[in-house]
């Protein structure tokens, strides 16, 4: 079975037709020309805005013209997450997704369910000529991603609508009526290289397969960090001054729990026996700790070819690896509000050694935005104190729940009358564009849901079959029922 054999055929045909156009964020052209192409196809009025991103737009069902506009909003991108001995490329392949049982998935990367179930869901929409709905747009906005810079450039007054029914939620059976917060850390070392003396030799130490994972839905999992573990290991190898550091490397997005990293240190030859020693107790310890959560982790320590002819100098290695150690990557408070939810957590996410620099990038959220704000202030201070200049960038404020709405009784009633109890209302530690968007439509009334997707932001990505069928039922009947004017 394929996923174009899937049912319901309309919404599985259009994610089918996602998975062939290279979607990854920051490179979306293709999708979008995709989508204005599938649009003027379908005899759909469609339109990109000033910034990149597209707006569908379909009339009412006959009898239907006196009911509240809905936007449907879902983002065109996905996140190019491939595992180590995968050859694809995420600019110009297309996704090998394929059936495995009760979920579709990909074959070593990303699927880009998140969000492209949601965006094939607001097309079948705009498809399907025997929905019953009022006025219908479909707002696909760009780069979600890295930035949810789409949203922050759509401008008030484009859209008509006062119900936003966002469709990037990813646990079928909830209605998701709040999200946290964002806000980005950057700290740059600054390095001179030291020239390389006689006598050593290259080693890279690499820390891989681990599950990484969604930097907000998985952080309450406390999986392991690979910036971490590498970090760990090295700090008693540079403690005691036995190897040099030359570079440092791990994780590859900001809202992605690193789950590969490696160092290329120096050791002097009379040493490497003493250096792998540790380097094996140390991994086996931290093996053993996230045995749970990351069964496969796996730890290669590689003598290479070529000698790095300069190294970063001791004194400031051993400062970066500190500061990795010091500053959390983890949960750092639960709500009180909602029990079982994140309140503010921080993911280390991205290590990168350049010439005369170390960078770190780390990515904050909380639901409260003084909390954002001490967290940002301790990790601050953290870098500031190992030497690091700090900056902060695309900070966003979190969307507060509105619980007693009329379409919030609407996505209720619906769901009952059509799984046949209750809906669970929540809200998310992941980042939203509705927190963004609400804050320039301040009267629409806002939702999110969405089909069960494990893993997101992970080569282990998957989406429930059977949960997207149901979701799709259950957004039909939401539309038919949505309030008059």
């Amino acid at each position: 079975m394929t996923i174009k054999d899937l049912k319901p055929e309309i919404v599985w045909n259009n994610f089918y037709s996602l998975t062939r156009v290279p979607r990854p964020s920051k490179h979306e052209g293709k999708v979008q020309e995709f989508l204005l192409q599938w649009g003027k196809e379908h005899g759909i009025d469609v339109k990109r805005d000033d910034t990149g991103n597209i707006i569908f737009s379909k009339p009412a069902t006959p009898g239907f013209e006196d009911r509240r506009g809905v936007i449907l909003q879902g983002h065109m991108d996905m996140v190019p997450q491939k595992t180590g001995d995968s050859n694809h490329n995420f600019l110009t392949d297309p996704i090998n997704a394929y059936v495995d049982g009760e979920w579709v998935t990909a074959d070593r990367t990303t699927l880009g369910a998140d969000n492209g179930i949601g965006v094939a869901m607001g097309m079948a929409v705009l498809e399907d000529k025997d929905l019953q709905h009022g006025p219908i747009e479909v707002l696909v906005t760009y780069d979600e991603e890295t930035g949810m810079t789409g949203a922050e450039s759509l401008k008030p007054g484009v859209l008509k609508g006062d119900i936003l029914i966002n469709l990037d939620s990813e646990e079928e059976g909830e209605l998701c009526v709040g999200c946290a917060g964002g806000l980005d850390v950057s700290a740059d070392f600054a390095w001179r290289g030291v020239k390389t003396p006689e006598g050593y030799v290259a080693y890279r130490l690499t820390v891989k397969g681990l599950q990484g994972g969604h930097s907000g839905m998985d952080i309450s999992l406390y999986r392991a960090n690979a910036n971490k573990a590498v970090a760990r290991i090295l700090l008693p190898l540079l403690e005691d001054g036995t190897v040099k550091l030359a570079a440092f490397n791990g994780g590859s997005l900001r809202n992605a729990i690193p789950f590969e990293a490696e160092a290329d240190i120096l050791v002097p030859s009379a040493a490497v026996r003493k250096v792998k020693a540790t380097v094996e107790k140390r991994f086996g310890e931290i093996k053993a700790e996230f045995m749970e959560s990351d069964p496969s982790a796996a730890m290669f320590f590689e003598k290479q070819k070529d000698i790095p002819a300069r190294y970063i100098g001791d004194k400031t290695a051993l400062r970066v690896v500190k500061a990795l150690l010091a500053c959390p990557s983890s949960v750092i408070r639960m709500s009180r509000a909602m029990p079982g939810l994140t309140e503010t957590s921080i993911n280390m996410a991205i290590v990168r050694t350049a010439p005369g620099h170390i960078t770190v990038h780390s990515l904050m959220r909380s639901a409260v935005d003084t909390a954002k704000a001490a967290l940002a202030d301790r990790v601050r201070c953290i870098f500031e104190l190992a030497g690091a200049k700090v900056s902060f960038a695309g900070g966003y404020s979190g969307w507060t729940p509105k619980l007693d709405t009329p379409m919030n009784k609407v996505m209720m009633e619906q769901f009952r009358r059509v799984y046949g109890h209750e809906m669970k209302i929540m809200a998310t530690h992941g980042g939203l564009e509705c927190a963004i968007m609400g804050a320039k439509y301040s009267a629409w009334e806002m939702v999110s849901i969405g089909p069960t997707i494990k893993y997101p932001h992970s080569p282990d990505e998957r989406v429930n079959i059977a949960s997207v069928a149901r979701t799709w039922d259950y957004l039909k009947a939401v539309l038919a029922a949505v309030p008059k004017k």
